[in-house]
């Protein structure tokens, strides 16, 4: 296949093939691959975020705040929520199809050189990575796909490295333990990384240390509430709405007062934001720019608000961490009005731990299904809703029925939309056709 041949199309569906593959617990093969590719071949530094949750806003964040400094900067997340395209950003704009289609293409013709089969990340991968090289890029932000020992980010060495916390999830491939998890996460410490922790890493920071040593590195910075981390952060004014407004105050090497439109839990992951760029750049921010980037941000299926009067929410909470999370952002923001929660999950999650999270932030729950193979069947999904809650959900296997029917019972509360990124997606594929 010439690249020549590649259409968006054909270059999904090849990557749909490619999913059959599983994980590779290598980087020699994304190794080869880039190498084929010649990339990175250029000047560009990196940084590499991993962590169960936040790692998304996190790298999005950092990649926006480099950008408005003046910066060519290329940003790679997953998982896409509706077109693949999503996944990698030149300054805040993804590659249009047939940019996404041509360095595909030359991503397979690379592959079909080096002769082994590769997983779709590892094609997504070096596909962010050649991108960013053709786009002559100064900084790449990219996310862990999951854990980092094995990650086929791991590929690069990164100039700092961000880890935002550990929590139970992908037990069956990182551990059954946060200390298990924490060991493969710490691997994107590297000889050349400054590692930055973030305050969900308590309990386990000991694990990163012993890398950091490892190669020599003196010290760490930790980003939290705690009066000895490096980089403290405080909340000054949490939103009382969905899609209100957050400030807070981030001290470090200089004092910065942002705010964003999110509840207050993005409040760590902008203090993160704000220290990886720092140290990215060795300067410190522009204040005001600092600010007026990050009022832009919006964070599609993290607490996205799609509607206001009644709120329409997406949160593509996917483990009993980010559940919480969500729970505690409800209660802020929803009042006395809890909102019906359309709730959406795969069958390899904690679906237990997911509803008792959220168990007494909704007025009612709809058990419903996404697209996926991998989601859970509604009416098990619905079992489990009752064993925990000891209420009665409805059952609507589909999607748009459920949205529907929990938008006609929401009221003022609304409906809140999660479980599972694959959900969100799904929703926001017919959002236009949402009345």
């Amino acid at each position: 296949m010439t690249t020549d041949d590649v259409s968006y199309a054909s270059a999904v569906e090849r990557l749909a093939r490619a999913l059959t593959f599983g994980i590779n617990p290598s980087l020699d093969g994304i190794n080869e691959l880039v190498k084929v590719l010649g990339c990175p071949g250029h000047e560009c530094r990196f940084v590499q975020v991993t962590g169960t949750n936040g790692k998304t806003s996190v790298t999005r964040m950092t990649g926006a705040v480099l950008s408005a400094h003046g910066y060519r900067t290329g940003v790679y997340t997953s998982p896409h929520l509706v077109s693949y395209t999503e996944r990698i950003t030149i300054d805040g704009v993804p590659l249009s199809d047939a940019e996404f289609a041509a360095v595909l293409g030359d991503v397979f013709d690379a592959a079909a050189a080096v002769d082994r089969e590769f997983t779709e990340f590892e094609l997504l991968t070096a596909a962010a990575l050649h991108a960013f090289q053709v786009n002559d890029v100064e900084f790449a932000c990219l996310e862990v796909g999951m854990g980092g020992r094995w990650d086929a980010t791991s590929v690069i060495d990164p100039a700092v490295a961000v880890i935002t916390g550990v929590a139970l999830d992908h037990t069956d491939r990182l551990g059954s333990t946060r200390e298990a998890i924490a060991e493969d996460k710490a691997h994107i410490i590297t000889k050349h990384s400054v590692p930055i922790l973030g305050s969900g890493c308590g309990g386990v920071e000991h694990i990163f240390e012993k890398r950091a040593r490892s190669f020599g590195h003196s010290s760490i910075l930790r980003v939290g509430l705690r009066e000895e981390d490096e980089i403290a952060w405080r909340v000054v004014r949490r939103p009382h709405r969905p899609g209100g407004m957050l400030t807070l105050d981030v001290h470090g090497v200089r004092d910065y007062r942002v705010s964003i439109h999110a509840p207050a839990y993005q409040a760590a992951n902008v203090a993160l934001a704000i220290a990886a760029s720092e140290v990215a750049l060795c300067s410190v921010l522009d204040p005001l720019v600092t600010d007026r980037t990050l009022r832009a941000m919006v964070f599609p299926g993290r607490f996205e608000v799609l509607r206001t009067e009644p709120p329409l929410v997406l949160d593509g909470a996917h483990n009993p961490d980010a559940a919480a999370v969500l729970s505690s952002a409800i209660h802020d923001t929803f009042g006395s009005d809890l909102p019906v929660i359309v709730l959406g999950v795969l069958k390899d999650k904690d679906v237990e731990g997911i509803v008792r999270a959220l168990d007494g932030s909704a007025s009612a729950f709809i058990a419903t299904e996404n697209g996926s193979s991998r989601c859970i069947p509604s009416e098990e999904l619905a079992a489990v809703i009752a064993r925990v809650t000891d209420g009665e959900p409805l059952v609507v296997p589909d999607l748009r029925q459920a949205l529907a029917l929990g938008r006609e019972q929401g009221g003022f509360g609304g409906v809140v939309v999660t479980g599972s990124l694959y959900t969100v997606g799904e929703v926001k594929a017919f959002e236009a056709d949402i009345p």
